[in-house]
């Protein structure tokens, strides 16, 4: 098991190391600007990022705009990002909506070809409180697969959750499953 580990690390620090460019941009890009639209997967942990069979389709809505600038991580692809969340919740989770304002780091662990799988985190300042999270502050963890359509365009399905790592006693977290749309410049 070490070795498998001890060769994956080695994969994942020297494979992106002849990258010409970062995925997520297009050639020359050093902006971009993002749009993504989720539907609520339901509370719970943050296992639910990459378990599909625990999803539970609940009754709210998030959409978050983005601005990103490339840069590296240990070699890897990545971006910065400072984003804007507004959750809707509507029926019988009327009390969970909230508005976030937060920064982000997003990495690419494998690109081919215009595909590209990643992964990021970041911190998040929410306008309020509920029965889910019982803080305003929270972490955000996304997990992605994205797709360049041309050098300005790309389109991203993601997973998000957002917690606040057991800071508090409530922390029951919200999970979405979406799209997004990102154009560089």
């Amino acid at each position: 098991m070490k070795k498998l580990f001890g060769y994956l690390c080695l994969f994942l620090w020297t494979a992106p190391a002849c990258a010409i460019h970062n995925p997520m941009f297009g050639d020359g890009a050093q902006n971009a600007i993002s749009l993504y639209a989720a539907q609520g997967t339901g509370g719970g942990s943050l296992i639910k990022l990459i378990d599909a069979v625990r999803w539970d389709i609940s009754p709210m809505t998030l959409v978050m705009a983005q601005y990103s600038q490339p840069m590296e991580i240990m070699r890897l692809p990545a971006r910065m990002n400072v984003n804007v969340v507004q959750n809707t919740a509507y029926e019988s989770n009327h009390g969970l909506s909230f508005f976030g304002v937060g920064v982000s780091w997003d990495v690419v662990v494998f690109h081919w070809h215009g595909l590209y799988v990643g992964g990021g985190i970041g911190p998040y300042m929410r306008d309020s409180h509920d029965r889910y999270v019982s803080s305003r502050l929270v972490f955000g963890e996304k997990v992605f697969i994205g797709a360049r359509i041309n050098d300005c365009w790309a389109a991203e399905l993601f997973t998000l959750h957002f917690s606040n790592g057991d800071f508090t006693e409530i922390n029951h977290g919200f999970n979405y499953i979406g799209l997004g749309m990102n154009y560089s410049f």
